[in-house]
């Protein structure tokens, strides 16, 4: 879905588990679906973890625990690991997460996301820890996440840290442009050029 980002305050959905792989986010059954629709893959996200064998849901799984709400996954380590697999990425977005922080991804699943308008913040260990144990205190523990300053705040304590974001990437995140969209904001340069690179042959 495409979104603009400016500034996102939000409560956090814990989910400490170190290398949660694609197969983990979206089992691999549902890439047989012939959609795009995020709302399929939003509603099978973390599937085999969130529901039981008969379809009910699990007990004890926090995306199930009405403690915990809000747009912002916190994640362990090496986030989005395994199959490059996009629908990974639709169904974080389908479910509603417009936030990822972890102290890594897999840089192909990174960029799922970022083409699919989910911003992951990639911070230190010591900040996803010290936010994993804000949010064990107090379940209504909200984050502060400023594209345009590429931090992220945890507003329970005040800890901020600052996290890598590429230009051209953060531009399209602002603007809520995908690909296609920034080529054709700038049609009218790359006319140009074509027109002057053919008359100079």
């Amino acid at each position: 879905m495409k979104r603009r980002f400016d500034i996102i305050e939000s409560c956090c959905v814990p989910l400490r588990i170190d290398n949660i792989d694609t197969d983990q986010i979206i089992p691999a059954r549902f890439l047989k679906a012939t959609t795009r629709d995020e709302g399929f893959f939003g509603e099978n996200l973390f599937r085999d973890w969130r529901y039981n064998a008969d379809g009910t849901l699990r007990e004890g799984f926090v995306l199930n625990d009405p403690l915990y709400s809000g747009c912002v996954l916190v994640a362990g380590k090496n986030f989005g690991c395994g199959s490059s697999r996009e629908h990974a990425a639709w169904a974080l977005s389908g479910y509603g997460f417009r936030v990822v922080i972890a102290p890594s991804f897999a840089d192909i699943h990174r960029n799922n996301e970022l083409n699919s308008f989910v911003l992951p913040v990639e911070v230190s260990g010591e900040f996803v820890e010290s936010l994993f144990d804000s949010i064990r205190k107090d379940p209504a523990t909200r984050v502060r996440v400023d594209i345009s300053a590429q931090t992220v705040t945890d507003l329970s304590d005040g800890r901020t840290e600052s996290f890598p974001l590429n230009a051209y990437k953060k531009y399209c995140l602002m603007n809520g442009l995908d690909d296609i969209d920034f080529l054709l904001e700038r049609k009218d340069l790359i006319e140009k050029y074509e027109n002057e690179r053919w008359n100079s042959r």
